[in-house]
């Protein structure tokens, strides 16, 4: 598939996601803004495409399956609300520092969650007195939890077995 959009006055390392299943009339309607202007490729086995102003691809090896960043936020709020620096630490300490998430991930995470009904927050004081927007699940928030760790569960044993078994 190949649309033309317009992404506007950006810095040269910008990037945007686009979500495969969204026309570009839905983008473009979404943001009256924007114009057809440069070849948008999309890739519809690896879910979205990350490009940069010129429409290079910026995709890293080292990403994560898409939705896994979602499941990890989930998972680590699960228990208890946290602000978004406190989710960050806690993803990179129970990996033993081999996740890492990015402040230009987590939040907009955090953001889309929120609209999705996933999460809710509400502002408070950290621990170390400083005003923070605090995130717990809702109940739907819950259901999605269990339902992409089932999902998640499924997808890293059938992933196990080729790699043993290939």
């Amino acid at each position: 598939m190949i649309g033309r959009i317009l992404l506007g006055i950006l810095p040269a390392r910008s990037a945007i996601r686009i979500d495969p299943t969204v026309t570009l009339d839905e983008i473009i309607g979404r943001r009256p803004n924007i114009r057809k202007t440069f070849p948008l490729r999309i890739d519809k086995s690896r879910g979205t495409l990350v490009v940069d102003h010129l429409g290079r691809n910026l995709s890293r090896s080292d990403d994560l399956i898409a939705g896994t960043l979602d499941l990890l936020i989930l998972r680590v709020i699960a228990l208890q609300p946290m602000h978004g620096w406190a989710i960050a630490q806690r993803i990179q300490q129970v990996s033993k520092e081999i996740l890492q998430v990015r402040q230009g991930s987590l939040y907009p995470a955090l953001h889309r969650l929120e609209i999705q009904g996933w999460i809710s927050a509400e502002w408070g004081d950290s621990e170390n007195n400083r005003r923070a927007k605090f995130y717990s699940l809702t109940r739907a928030g819950r259901k999605k939890l269990e339902r992409d760790e089932a999902q998640w569960d499924r997808l890293s044993s059938a992933v196990s077995v080729v790699l043993r078994e290939a």
